[in-house]
């Protein structure tokens, strides 16, 4: 039987990813062994917290989801619910529903066309010209090779991320780029069509899609390069990731643009297509 478990000088939960992440530190070595494997395993796969169940989480850290639960409240938490909570939170930050965005829009006099135009095409503007200020040219020239390597490249992005994805597989196939889009339709997996050699291409923005990170995991552990586009390095696709490029989009009225996606999108393709081709 485990020993008792240490007991919290300060019982409220953490209120952050990084003072969860400092009292896990402070409590890993006084924990007894089924906590502790929860612990570990935690410790190294907080991306998954968010987008997991109890039962994923506990089968996958080798523990009984009772002593996952048991694990949450050492930590504080009142369950495993509240401490996805934080992780959500943390990785979503609250975006407005359609209908609000729609509302506020019009109780603030900006829902005529010509008005909206030139709002989007502003914050394009400002979403480019941080992206132009802000790229990462090593992460952009990491995330090219694994890609050119690849025998096939897998294309995944779903809800906002789809038409990035779709553009890219479009492009790939243009360049004779072996591709292949992942995109759900009629609920197919083609998860069967990851092969050893192949790389993966996971493009997903808050609120991330669980879809996309699951499969850039699974991808992972069959051995295949991932290469995650997102939005920060706070994103669940950092995890899985060996290559991560992260692109800034301004918003109006919570709309976000996706003309510097757009571009870092085209760049990274063409950039593969031209080093796949070079002798």
């Amino acid at each position: 039987m485990d020993d008792a478990a240490p007991v919290l000088t300060d019982p409220a939960p953490p209120a952050t990813v990084e003072a969860f992440r400092e009292r896990l530190a402070a409590l890993s070595g006084r924990l007894p062994r089924r906590l502790r494997q929860c612990a570990d395993h935690i410790a190294g796969h907080t991306d998954r917290i968010a987008v997991s169940t109890v039962a994923e989480l506990a089968a996958a850290a080798g523990v009984p989801p009772s002593a996952l639960m048991r694990f949450c409240q050492i930590m504080g938490f009142s369950g495993f619910s509240e401490m996805q909570k934080l992780f959500r939170d943390a990785y979503a930050p609250g975006w407005p529903d359609y209908s609000t965005r729609l509302r506020n829009l019009r109780e603030g006099g900006a829902g005529r066309p010509a008005a909206l135009l030139a709002e989007f095409v502003e914050a394009g503007r400002l979403s480019l010209e941080a992206l132009a200020k802000t790229a990462d040219e090593a992460a952009l020239a990491q995330a090219v090779a694994a890609l050119s390597r690849a025998r096939t490249v897998h294309v995944a992005g779903f809800r906002r991320a789809f038409p990035v994805a779709a553009y890219l597989a479009y492009v790939f196939e243009k360049m004779a780029v072996p591709a292949i889009l992942h995109d759900g339709v009629g609920k197919l997996d083609h998860r069967h069509s990851l092969r050893e050699g192949d790389a993966l291409l996971a493009i997903s923005f808050a609120p991330y899609s669980e879809e996309t990170v699951t499969l850039a995991h699974d991808a992972q552990a069959r051995g295949l390069a991932v290469v995650a586009l997102t939005d920060r390095l706070t994103s669940p696709l950092v995890g899985p990731a060996e290559a991560v490029v992260t692109v800034p989009e301004v918003d109006f009225g919570a709309f976000r643009s996706l003309s510097a996606t757009i571009a870092m999108a085209l760049a990274l393709a063409v950039a593969v297509g031209t080093t796949r081709e070079a002798p």
